[in-house]
């Protein structure tokens, strides 16, 4: 039996037991499957997909079936106060189902080959983990100071977007960018600089190891010392985040051109520097987008936390830790979620940005053919 035909058979299983145990309480008294249409509905609907398609159920299906789970874990704990283990087990079959859906539909995107359409997978996965965050925290009564549901994080994005957008400028557009851009142009340069001469490569790729070792707690503070509180500060921590990958990349890149492609350069009188252009630097592109990518998330992490240390009254990292501090834990989440949005954005650009430049390199060749 293959995988989608057990992850099936398994949800469909759980989705019988769901009528046999209560979902909840409502007090004292057990709240039956029964008393919740949108659960009978989706249980009924499972069984007879399994039934019909003898477990082989179709993508399209078992992502509705998926979808109507959602809705019934969503809305079920209305009906009780305590989840009991009939809505546990709903939130099990639920799963199964959509991780059947997501191994159908790539077993059917494999023969597709097509990158946006290979987005399903991935997004239908996340949809899910937010499903079972949100049913989790419904379903348990979780109180907001421990973990907030995304409908409520969602409902502080939307009612605090001037703010968000003032914070999301501080840090990101200002010290993050300008940080990031310094910190790799810097890294590449002396990377260049380390291949070009023996004595630089002994004496300054110690002292980059060194750097990089530097604990970030430990460097916030006299980076507001010395560039003041606002934004170039964080910029100047991003700096030494971001030196170091780029750095070590580089210089590993640069090493990557063959003798044979070098012997070849040679019998063309090109000197150092068009052999570095010509063959060098696009042999060491691979390396170099890895490290963009490396230091696209630690640009970010960097500049919050350097925010903790002394920032004026806006960006993320000061917002986060007084949030914190007043117990504003929504905003302390929302915070979070934009941050989290913003990284995975960044890298996603700096991901196309490699596919676009280095699309003669075997790895991107083998994803597309």
């Amino acid at each position: 039996m293959s995988l989608a035909r057990s992850l099936v058979l398994l949800s469909a299983l759980a989705a019988l037991l769901v009528l046999i145990l209560p979902l909840g309480l409502a007090g004292d008294v057990a709240v039956a499957p029964w008393g919740v249409t949108a659960v009978i509905a989706y249980v009924a609907a499972t069984l007879a997909a399994a039934a019909i398609f003898r477990l082989a159920v179709p993508p399209a299906v078992s992502g509705i079936l998926a979808l109507g789970g959602a809705i019934a874990l969503i809305l079920a704990p209305n009906a009780f106060t305590l989840a009991g283990s009939g809505y546990w087990l709903l939130l099990v079959s639920v799963w199964l189902m959509a991780w059947a859906f997501a191994e159908r539909l790539s077993n059917h995107l494999r023969a597709v080959r097509n990158d946006w359409a290979g987005m399903l997978v991935p997004l239908a996965f996340g949809a899910m983990v937010l499903v079972a965050w949100e049913a989790g925290v419904r379903g348990g009564n979780v109180p907001l100071i421990i973990l907030p549901a995304p409908s409520v994080i969602w409902a502080r994005i939307v009612g605090n977007t001037g703010m968000l957008w003032a914070d999301f400028q501080q840090t990101f557009l200002k010290a993050v960018l300008a940080g990031y851009i310094m910190g790799n142009i810097a890294g590449l340069l002396i990377a260049i600089a380390v291949d070009r001469s023996p004595f630089l490569k002994r004496g300054l790729l110690p002292i980059g190891n060194f750097v990089s070792a530097l604990p970030l707690v430990g460097i916030a503070p006299i980076m507001v010392m010395w560039f003041g509180f606002d934004w170039p500060s964080k910029a100047a921590v991003v700096v030494l985040m971001t030196f170091f990958p780029m750095l070590v990349n580089a210089v590993a890149g640069l090493n990557m051109a063959g003798a044979m492609e070098r012997d070849l350069m040679r019998s063309y009188a090109a000197g150092y520097w068009k052999t570095l252009f010509k063959l060098r630097l696009p042999a060491a592109a691979p390396f170099i987008f890895n490290a963009l990518k490396i230091n696209s998330t630690l640009a970010l992490i960097g500049a919050i936390v350097a925010e903790f240390f002394g920032t004026p009254i806006v960006g993320m990292g000061f917002r986060i830790s007084t949030a914190v501090g007043r117990m504003d834990i929504d905003l302390v989440w929302a915070e979070i979620a934009v941050s989290a949005v913003a990284g995975s954005v960044f890298y996603g650009v700096v991901a196309l940005a490699e596919r676009a430049v280095t699309f003669w390199h075997p790895s991107i060749r083998a994803g597309k053919a």
